[in-house]
């Protein structure tokens, strides 16, 4: 052999053309398993030799299993196949939610060559995604945008749905868009057989199956939201004694007086916070809102009593100890799991992960107490040591069940609490600086009442949100009579949902104290 030959291009082997590769990345409980099981199944039924692996991920944390399958046609040898995707070198990627197909593209596995990307446009929360302390969620549009690119053909639609609509699950759906796709030479029947061999909710899946063939098949592909959106969700009548009825619908008609584009806001506001509380706590609601909107400009378009309507209802219910019980004992919670879990008639296991602080234990006792327990480091140590570690409550059990629903009936006593006066006190400094900027600065008036946003949650989670909030509040003082001053507050809030130890934030106020 010359030097020439040995260093010319050799001819890529025709034999690798036959063989079919075809990688899978799920997250747990998206049955990417099963899926694989059932692909191999039709293979080899069809007269193919295949090979399927897989490689663990931990979840939406590094990413998803991938499961890899390479199939070809039997003949006098066995063909050797690879263990793992490379990039550019996959016939079929099949992604079971949205942001996986995302990653796909990432990492090389999607090329415009060749392969034929199948995505659900339905989104699972990825942890990045949910500790954002403002709205971290990605956007599915930008990834379904890139994919219309990558891939060589895309199928893609809400196969989740699809799957829950015929009681089934996504691999079902899964299954059978890649069989409508045609990008396996194998007919129907044969992926149909596939599924009725495995036994287990056969009828199920088989509609799932069918239903996402038909839309593979006739080539739809569409963003996560495209389509009609769906109906708003009826409120259910209020309920109950007559004498809180009449009450209610007094304080229903002073709602649906205030300006247009706050009544709906200001009846879905006084909703929460009559079952956070009571009619009469609705009450305090409504004198604060109208306080506000008598200030409100309609020439501004009532901007001032919409956001109004919204942050104090969302200010008033605020997260203590007695509203995570409640919410953690409520039956529709306990129905909603084991829906999700399908547990049909087995029992269920429900253990609940508890992290009380000294904080927390103060805030529950009667105000005055509590506020000298506050007071007093030493009994704070104390409470901190007694109670600051991490429980877990297997509220499955009567006792631990008994334990939390008592602390969430005790709705009635929550008024006198320590939580209860700061919460109100707090409150009202911030109405307090509101009314005082909008007679000077509308704008930063309405900017101040959308910063309450950064106050959500409960523990260690509220007490970051309200530290935050307290800093662009100073940093709003500090702009006051500026005509700037709402959109640096409007920088100041975005700041601070950017990061959870707040060093944007804190990078911007450093900005503001410079030049104010």
């Amino acid at each position: 052999m010359t030097v020439q030959q040995a260093l010319a291009p050799r001819r890529p082997d025709a034999k690798l053309g036959t063989i079919i590769k075809l990688a899978v990345m799920a997250v747990g409980g998206q049955g990417g398993g099963v899926l694989t099981n059932w692909i191999e199944a039709v293979a080899r039924a069809q007269g193919y030799a295949c090979q399927a692996t897989s490689v663990a991920g931990v979840a939406q944390r590094t990413g998803a299993t991938i499961y890899y399958i390479e199939m070809a046609p039997l003949g006098d040898r066995a063909p050797v196949f690879s263990l793992a995707p490379a990039a550019g070198d996959v016939d079929i990627l099949i992604a079971a939610e949205m942001m996986e197909a995302g990653r796909a593209i990432m990492r090389g596995f999607v090329t415009p060559d060749r392969t034929t990307l199948i995505a659900s446009t339905h989104r699972a929360l990825a942890v990045s995604e949910k500790m954002a302390p403002g709205d971290g969620i990605a956007s599915s549009e930008e990834v379904h945008a890139a994919a219309e690119l990558a891939a060589d053909k895309l199928i893609a639609f809400d196969m989740d749905r699809m799957a829950a609509e015929n009681g089934s699950v996504i691999s079902s759906s899964l299954l059978g868009a890649l069989a409508g796709s045609g990008a396996l030479p194998f007919p129907r029947a044969a992926f149909e057989d596939a599924i009725r061999a495995s036994g287990k909710g056969v009828e199920a899946s088989l509609r799932a199956f069918g239903a996402a063939f038909e839309r593979a098949r006739n080539d739809v592909s569409e963003p996560e939201d495209a389509g009609e959106s769906p109906a708003p969700a009826m409120q259910a009548a209020a309920q109950g004694p007559k004498p809180l009825l009449e009450k209610w619908e007094a304080l229903a008609a002073r709602a649906r007086a205030l300006p247009g584009p706050a009544r709906e806001m200001a009846l879905h506001g006084l909703r929460k916070v009559v079952a956070f509380q009571d009619v009469d706590y609705g009450r305090e609601y409504m004198d604060r809102l109208e306080g506000i909107a008598a200030l409100d400009d309609a020439a501004q378009g009532h901007e001032l009593s919409l956001e109004a309507a919204k942050y104090i209802a969302n200010a008033m219910a605020y997260d203590d100890v007695i509203r995570v019980a409640d919410l953690k004992t409520r039956a529709a919670r306990f129905a909603r799991i084991r829906e999700e879990m399908g547990a049909g008639d087995r029992p269920v296991a429900l253990t609940e992960f508890m992290h009380p602080r000294a904080e927390e234990i103060a805030g529950l006792l009667p105000a005055r107490i509590g506020a000298r327990i506050e007071a007093s480091p030493k009994w704070m140590a104390r409470l901190d040591r007694w109670f600051n570690r991490g429980r877990r409550v297997r509220t499955h059990r009567l006792g631990s069940f008994l334990m939390l629903y008592a602390l969430g009936g005790l709705r009635g006593y929550r008024r006198r609490t320590l939580r209860h006066r700061h919460e109100e006190a707090h409150l009202d400094r911030w109405l307090s600086a509101v009314r005082e900027a909008v007679s000077q600065d509308y704008a930063l008036a309405v900017e101040m009442l959308r910063c309450r946003r950064l106050i959500k949650g409960y523990s260690d989670t509220h007490a970051r949100g309200l530290s935050k909030f307290d800093r662009v509040m100073e940093g709003a003082g500090l702009l006051r009579g500026r005509e700037d001053a709402a959109q640096w507050v409007a920088r100041l809030r975005e700041a601070a949902l950017q990061d959870e130890k707040g060093e944007a934030l804190e990078g911007a106020l450093k900005t503001v104290r410079s030049f104010v």
